[in-house]
């Protein structure tokens, strides 16, 4: 995604989208190998000094987002936000702009002051929208058509997709940020979550090549390298047995319960919001002697969590990693 300032950038604008820039090396490089430096080290150059004359978030605007759904301009610091996606609720109270959000989807249900309403981000009706007289609405899929609707009502909209890996994430809160005036708070929820997602995946064994399933419900969707939760287990240096289905790289591929059975699984992830348990999976017929039945290893993590890239996302990193350590080290089938 590239932000564009309309008005001149002010300090704070770059601090952020350095931390952004930062983070996003090419698909066959990591950050730090792409920019030659350590972020944290490019933001405390960029850094403005203690004698910069701070600028209201007011000023900063208007400004333009070049999203993937064309060109967003928001001429004004909004005031009245409506989210229709439970990840960027999240991130919209993290980064100090929770007194803005006027309405927020049914499934947006973090953190507990969010102010919930029965509308739909699978289904979002454009009357019921409109009803809450927004200056912004956030959503995470195009759904009915609602951007080009908005749009002719002249309601910015702002496309939050679920990113595709970690890096992505948090080009998803710089926009967020930059969207609604909150670019310092933003840039110091970037820094602080790189942190916490550093310092969780020490905690992670060393071996690399456990193969990891983590199953979405009983039909067997499966989370791939290829989506956020998928590259939270590579970078864990994880063998993900659904990459094998994931032709499209699409990110949540459908397998076989043949297939998972050949694929031999160490770890299986599953949530909390399925209709089944652990002992459930492993008293499936035919599962016995998949290792991670066998030898125990089938955890179960939070749903809203796993599901959603936002400021939480090192507990689920620390869930995997302390799973990952019990299994031990991997062995060659």
């Amino acid at each position: 995604m590239t932000i564009r300032p309309r008005a001149a950038a002010p300090a704070a604008f770059l601090l952020c989208l350095t931390l952004v820039v930062a983070g996003c090396g090419s698909d066959d490089q990591p950050a730090e190998q792409a920019t030659g430096t350590d972020a944290t080290d490019e933001a405390s150059a960029t850094a403005p000094s203690d004698d910069t004359t701070a600028t209201s978030a007011a000023d900063d605007f208007p400004v333009t987002l070049d999203t993937a759904s064309g060109e967003v301009i928001i001429d004004e610091q909004p005031e009245r936000v409506v989210s229709l996606s439970p990840s960027a609720t999240e991130t919209l109270f993290a980064i100090g702009a929770g007194e803005q959000v006027i309405a927020v989807d049914a499934y947006s249900t973090f953190p507990e002051e969010a102010p919930v309403t029965d509308l739909s981000g699978y289904d979002p009706n454009v009357e019921a929208i409109v009803g809450y007289e927004p200056d912004l609405v956030v959503i995470a899929n195009d759904s009915n058509d609602v951007v080009a609707s908005l749009d002719a009502l002249d309601i910015p909209v702002l496309v939050n997709p679920a990113p595709a890996d970690i890096e992505d994430g948090y080009d998803t809160m710089a926009a967020l940020g930059i969207a609604t005036g909150h670019v310092d708070e933003t840039a110091t929820v970037i820094e602080d979550l790189r942190a916490q997602m550093d310092e969780a995946f020490q905690g992670a064994p060393q071996e690399e090549g456990l193969r990891v399933y983590h199953e979405l419900d009983d039909t067997f969707f499966s989370a791939s390298s290829h989506s956020f939760i998928g590259s939270v287990y590579e970078q864990m240096g994880a063998v993900n047995i659904a990459d094998a289905a994931d032709a499209d790289q699409a990110g949540y591929p459908q397998l076989t319960e043949e297939a998972i059975i050949e694929a031999d699984p160490q770890l299986i992830v599953i949530t909390d919001q399925v209709s089944y348990t652990a002992e459930d999976v492993a008293a499936r017929p035919g599962w016995a002697d998949v290792s991670a039945v066998r030898d125990g290893n089938i955890v179960v993590v939070d749903a809203d969590i796993a599901s959603r890239w936002g400021p939480r996302l090192p507990q689920l990193v620390e869930t995997v990693a302390g799973a990952m350590s019990q299994v031990g080290a991997p062995v060659g089938r």
